[in-house]
Parts: C-alpha cells; structure tokens; sequence
C-alpha cells in the first residue's frame, strides 16, 4: 500500500505538482521551469513556487543558474551510474533485513503487487506497469524498517523515475521484467533473501544498462 502524503502547505503542493511533472515528463531534461508561467497557472503568489524550486534544485531534480532560472536537470549516464549503485545499496539492505518486518499484512500487499503487475503486463499497460513497479521497490524498502533508509530511497527513487518507463520499451526487457518481479517477491516472501537479493541486483543492473542506452541514443540525436 502507497504511503498517504500529508500536504500541509502550499510549497509542499507545488513541490509535489512539479515532482510529478517532472518525473512523469510533462518536463522534459534541460527544460526551463518559469515561476510567473506558474503563477498564473496555479493562481499563487511566486514565494512558494519559489521555494518548491530551491526543494527540486536540492534534491537533484533541477538545476539552478545564475541570472538565467531554474531548469530540469539533465541526466548524464554518470549520474544514473550513481544512483543505480544507491539504489543497490538500499533494497539490499532492506531484502536482507525484510524478515524482522514481513507482516501478515505486508505479506499481503506483495501478493496483491505481484497479481497487479501480472494484470498489466499482460494488458500490455506499460504505464500502470511502471506505476506499480515503484510500489513494489517502495515496499521492499519498507521492509528495512529503517526510517532514514525510507526517506532517502524517496528522494533516489524521484531521479530516475522518469526514465522507467524507457527501459520496458523492449519486448524481452518487458517480459524478463515482470519474471524478475515474480522471483523477487516469491524469494522475499518464502525467506530466501539472499537469492532474492540476487535477483534484484540483476534487475536493477538490467534497469540501469537500458537507461544509460536510452540516454546516449537521446544524446546523439
């Protein structure tokens, strides 16, 4: 089950808007972010369109420079080189650490995550598909039980999530996908967290090569 946001104030609303743009791709990679363009859009003073933007710019989704504005940043393979490797570290912890935390009910929303991802993949709904991959990998990373580790897989997971749904374009990479899921969740759930463990760093190192691909394909072009 996803985590329910408390928004409190009108710069986390904009913060969270401009996320959601940004990794959904309403943005794209070295696009301008224009303060007045969103005031007037969203009808709210600059202040805390604003600060939002300082939040993005220091979690890495954007860019700040000099006299010229804020932009989306732009990726280079180095740096989902970098987060890939983060990553890793993350969902390794939290699998091998995932029996002190695997509740009846967590045991239950895998097997509920594990039948969705089936469903969508075999609709061919690539879209939906991403949206719960990112459940399931949210989920894994409950599974620590370490807050501090929860927080800052967030703010990893928002660097790259907008390139998810380019390493799935392929057929097999699609197909192997939804089979490294099904292994990682049935590893998970029977104990076996070395090999789901295994599993998973395959996955993510999969992820990671398809991304760099797809980025040095956008370069060239």
């Amino acid at each position: 089950m996803s985590q329910i946001r408390r928004i409190t104030t009108i710069k986390q609303q904009v913060y969270e808007i401009l996320r959601d743009d940004i990794c959904s791709g309403v943005y794209a990679p070295g696009q301008q972010i224009q303060e007045t363009e969103l005031s007037k859009k969203l009808e709210i003073s600059r202040s805390p369109i604003r600060e939002a933007l300082r939040q993005l710019v220091s979690e890495g989704l954007a860019v700040e420079y000099p006299n010229r504005g804020v932009f989306v940043k732009t990726y280079t393979p180095k740096d989902i080189e970098d987060v890939f490797d983060l990553r890793i570290l993350l969902e390794s912890y939290a699998i091998m650490r995932s029996g002190n935390c695997l509740t009846l009910e967590k045991h239950h929303e895998l097997n509920d995550c594990m039948e969705r991802l089936k469903t969508y993949h075999s609709q061919d709904d690539i879209q939906r598909y991403v949206e719960e991959d990112t459940l399931l990998h949210q989920l894994l990373i409950q599974l620590s039980g370490n807050n501090l580790v929860i927080s800052t897989y967030e703010r990893v997971y928002a660097m790259v999530q907008r390139f998810r749904i380019y390493s799935l374009k392929s057929r097999k990479r699609f197909d192997d996908s939804l089979t490294e899921h099904i292994q990682i969740i049935q590893n998970v759930l029977a104990g076996n967290v070395k090999e789901a463990d295994r599993i998973n760093r395959e996955h993510l190192l999969l992820a990671k090569d398809t991304i760099i691909v797809y980025l040095d394909q956008m370069h060239q072009d």
